[in-house]
């Protein structure tokens, strides 16, 4: 139930977002269409209650993370394009290993989907049981899981950690 109410305003605020600008049908049909999406599939999308009311959280996605991850695409977009212009540039594409200490679904989906959303990296398997992530790289640079995982997510994991997982300090 708790996730429910959760997600209502959340859904009702992305709802109010997509059909910008507001008035008063569109934000009826909007709450008549969070509530549906509330009963039938609350229950899937809040699993960890309490972390919804840690403000710190938001903060470190708003004002660290999403600035990193702006700036980490735009790095990757430029890289790209280079490889694409200059045919002369070296591409070593692989699949390699990385270890993360994410354990939360949550976590890991957001670390992949960092990931995947860089241009030259993409989230091709993920192995919560071992910890393994299976990044296809446009240029390896290291088939090591360690030295890999440092390059690859060494950006992004601290920061997800602080944001998605359970012991996480402020």
């Amino acid at each position: 139930m708790i996730s429910r109410l959760i997600f209502f305003p959340v859904a009702l605020i992305v709802w109010l977002f997509l059909s910008w600008p507001p008035d008063l049908p569109g934000v009826a049909a909007g709450v008549v269409v969070s509530l549906l999406v509330c009963y039938l599939a609350g229950h899937l999308f809040v699993g960890r209650h309490h972390l919804v009311w840690q403000p710190h959280r938001y903060l470190v996605f708003l004002f660290i993370y999403l600035p990193l991850f702006l700036w980490e695409v735009f790095k990757a977009n430029i890289d790209v394009a280079l490889r694409v212009a200059s045919p002369r540039l070296r591409i070593n594409p692989g699949i390699v290993a990385v270890k993360t200490r994410l354990v939360s679904d949550v976590g890991l989906t957001f670390l992949a989907n960092s990931i995947t959303l860089n241009p030259g990296t993409m989230t091709v398997d993920v192995d919560r049981d071992q910890g393994l992530l299976y990044i296809h790289w446009i240029d390896v640079k290291s088939q090591d899981v360690e030295e890999a995982s440092r390059i690859i997510l060494g950006r992004f994991e601290p920061i997800i950690a602080r944001i998605f997982e359970e012991g996480a300090q402020p």
